[in-house]
């Protein structure tokens, strides 16, 4: 059996990018993957247009909460193979000392919680985000990552940020 690959997803308020991010693995990574996200200053919430997406594609929502980076980084956490920050903010950021030397890389995506217009143009924005966002995760998980080195992994998920 191979193994499987812990993901930690991040954004500054873990409200939208950083929770659609930690749905599309965990529903789609069959067992191979699995995600967790995490916000450096949580709001608090998810955003109500993030629910609504996910629930609309038949994606259960209980797991959805906004939660802190700093969550992560206690001995109990899970040990990570990957992290990504999907906002350059948050990648600018000083963040924990995550357990299980993670390889990291920006996936930076347009934040659609600030649109603002109708309910179709706002909806329309977490689409096209959540498109983004499943287009590299899936690229990522199609990554043969146990026959890569360390650096050539490392570059092919750099690589994956800037498609």
């Amino acid at each position: 059996m191979s193994k499987h690959y812990n993901v930690l997803f991040i954004c500054t308020q873990n409200s939208a990018r950083s929770i659609l991010a930690e749905a599309i693995v965990n529903t789609s990574g069959q067992g191979r993957f699995r995600a967790w996200s995490a916000g450096s200053r949580p709001s608090g919430s998810v955003n109500p247009h993030t629910l609504a997406l996910l629930s609309s594609l038949g994606i259960d929502t209980a797991f959805a909460r906004s939660k802190s980076w700093h969550d992560f980084a206690t001995e109990d956490a899970p040990k990570f193979d990957f992290v990504f920050t999907v906002c350059d903010q948050a990648a600018r950021e000083p963040c924990p000392m995550w357990s299980g030397s993670p390889l990291s890389a920006n996936w930076n995506v347009p934040d659609p919680a600030v649109v603002t217009g109708t309910e179709a143009e706002i909806g329309l924005a977490f689409s096209v985000t959540f498109r983004l966002l499943q287009n590299r995760i899936h690229l990522f998980m199609n990554l043969p990552v146990e026959s890569l080195d360390r650096i050539s992994l490392q570059k092919r998920v750099d690589d994956i940020g800037n498609a």
